[in-house]
């Protein structure tokens, strides 16, 4: 019974659970709702926020060398080049905006707080932007994520004692099973929340509000993320083997929902 339109911004509800579910998951302490925006789910963002953020001819959007295609799309969908390097110091002054994604898609490559903080760096002397993707950061398995939280880009050791210019991205499509409900939320630098607000109430991006009150429930329950990490980690268990007895290395995937494998000829 949700006939009206939805709050581009979020419920206050909703907006509360983001935040709480940084402190208490991300590590991630004083943020407010003004620091937090639900979406609809974490794809299109990917493919707007060039686009929302004004880039177009001249602009340079960075993404990582091994990704799924749609940093790049959006980059040429605003104008923007694309640019896949995973090196601060190849980032060239034409930079606008960095896309990290950790734990990676595909290959499982995960930054530490070090790299991280590296790559912020750099990003604010580019006067660029800079957003995580950090939507699988609940599944660490191997080395030192199997017991240590994979951490996010607003991490306070990462940031300093600003956020400024700096987004992280998250959904639940695969922590907690809802890839069809398009759930998803960005959060970070207050300035670049309001801008994105600004934008997509004009564009109609509003996420339903049946969605939206899904989301406040699945961020306040842990033990069915722990159940849909181990069915995860089930079929690792099978599959890894399997792929290693028929002549494949698995590499990085240390992290993440897919093995990255290669066969040595």
């Amino acid at each position: 019974d949700a006939h009206a339109y939805p709050q581009t911004v979020g419920t206050p509800a909703v907006r509360e659970a983001i935040v709480q579910w940084y402190a208490r998951r991300r590590s991630v302490a004083g943020l407010s709702v003004e620091n937090v925006l639900p979406t609809i789910g974490s794809k299109g963002f990917v493919a707007l926020l060039p686009t929302l953020l004004g880039l177009g001819e001249g602009d340079t959007v960075v993404h990582p060398r091994v990704a799924y295609p749609t940093y790049e799309v959006g980059a040429r969908v605003a104008g923007a080049t694309p640019l896949p390097s995973d090196d601060p110091d190849d980032w060239p002054a034409s930079t606008r905006l960095v896309w990290i994604n950790s734990p990676g898609n595909p290959d499982g490559r995960t930054w530490s707080v070090d790299e991280l903080a590296r790559a912020v760096s750099r990003a604010r002397e580019l006067g660029a932007v800079i957003a995580s993707d950090e939507c699988y950061a609940e599944l660490g398995w191997d080395g030192q994520w199997a017991e240590t939280p994979v951490p996010s880009i607003l991490d306070p050791r990462v940031t300093g004692e600003s956020r400024d210019g700096v987004l992280s991205v998250y959904s639940l499509s695969k922590q907690s099973n809802l890839a069809g409900y398009r759930a998803a939320f960005v959060a970070g630098d207050a300035g670049v929340v309001a801008q994105l607000l600004a934008v997509r109430k004009h564009a109609g991006l509003m996420p339903p509000a049946p969605v939206q009150e899904a989301m406040r429930v699945a961020l306040g329950d842990e033990q069915h993320v722990q159940r849909q990490k181990a069915l995860y980690r089930a079929r690792r268990a099978a599959l890894a083997p399997a792929l290693e007895a028929a002549g494949f290395r698995v590499d990085h995937s240390e992290a993440g929902l897919y093995l990255w494998v290669t066969r040595d000829e």
